[in-house]
């Protein structure tokens, strides 16, 4: 059964309209063929007229959507099966939270990295809901390293509530690990592209979300904090979320008014969850586009533009 959000009723009311036309005319052998297109003009109507006009918040629910395609829907999709996972950071343990490997698209090899939060409860406990621990951005640098020497481009893939804030992540250097994700990131000799396909929160969104291009997909969100975490320090109470959604200013069309990134990845209509196959098609499209631009550069070139598109970003006082 489909799982719909609260603001998504109307489509649900349809679609249970749908399926009991679709059972009359079964069951009861009768013509219900006009009845049947109707709605589902409808369902098209209202899904277009809902998903045109979303608020932050809203998208910042569609962007949890547990129907959403996840980091490995798209590897998989876009390679045609084709990926090879690596695992381990080579130093503490393998983090199932980041996903990584060499996949091909159209015969040239990439280097996938993204997180990867689980398609079920069992598989999101395993998953660690997507929020990663030091070795799992230790294991992302490893495989990035790897990318450079042999001269393959980096595809990002970002959906994260944020890295993982327990007393044991910390005892290993959180903080230390991202940080030196972000200097690494910086220097690599390889075009990197990153894609936020759901949830952009925090560093532990970047610590793998420094890249020549940044992508967001339609519905998506990119911010220092969530809007819950958000509401809870300034009002002491998750209540405020909506308003905070509204203030941090975290959807791609204000991200891409404020520079902060490079484009947005429009999604079928009624959201990514709506149509996978479709989603992942699109961002295909956009990975053979980008990375064919970014070929182009000579590294040295490509290096410092990426260090200057992030020093010009947010505006100080000198």
């Amino acid at each position: 059964m489909a799982a719909y959000l609260d603001f998504e009723k109307p489509i649900a009311d349809l679609e249970e309209q749908l399926t009991k036309a679709l059972e009359i005319a079964e069951v009861g052998q009768v013509d219900a063929s006009q009845t049947i297109n109707d709605l589902k003009k409808k369902i098209n109507e209202t899904r277009k007229e809902i998903y045109a006009n979303l608020t932050p918040w809203q998208r910042v629910q569609v962007s949890r959507h547990p129907e959403r395609p996840y980091t490995l829907d798209y590897i998989t999709g876009m390679t045609d099966g084709n990926f090879v996972e690596l695992h381990g950071d080579r130093n503490v343990k393998d983090d199932k939270a980041i996903v990584g490997g060499l996949g091909s698209i159209d015969g040239k090899s990439y280097m996938f990295i993204g997180q990867q939060k689980g398609i079920n409860t069992k598989m999101r406990q395993y998953r660690n809901f997507g929020m990663a621990n030091p070795e799992g951005y230790r294991k992302a640098l490893r495989l990035m390293k790897l990318a450079e020497k042999f001269n393959k481009p980096i595809i990002t893939l970002i959906d994260t509530p944020g890295a993982y804030p327990g007393l044991e992540a910390e005892e290993r250097g959180q903080g230390e690990a991202i940080a030196k994700n972000l200097l690494e990131m910086f220097q690599l000799k390889v075009p990197i592209m990153c894609i936020i396909i759901g949830e952009g929160a925090s560093g532990g969104a970047l610590g793998i979300g420094i890249g020549d291009k940044v992508m967001m997909l339609e519905n998506t969100w990119y911010s220092v904090i969530s809007p819950e975490s958000c509401s809870s320090i300034l009002w002491r109470s998750w209540e405020h979320k909506e308003k905070a959604a509204d203030a941090l200013k975290l959807t791609p069309k204000d991200m891409l008014k404020n520079k902060l990134i490079d484009g947005i990845i429009k999604e079928p209509a009624g959201g990514a969850h709506s149509n996978k196959a479709d989603m992942v098609k699109r961002v295909k499209r956009e990975v053979i586009k980008t990375i064919a631009v970014l070929e182009e550069f000579p590294t040295q070139e490509l290096i410092e533009s990426r260090i200057n598109k992030f020093c010009e970003m947010g505006s100080y006082a000198k």
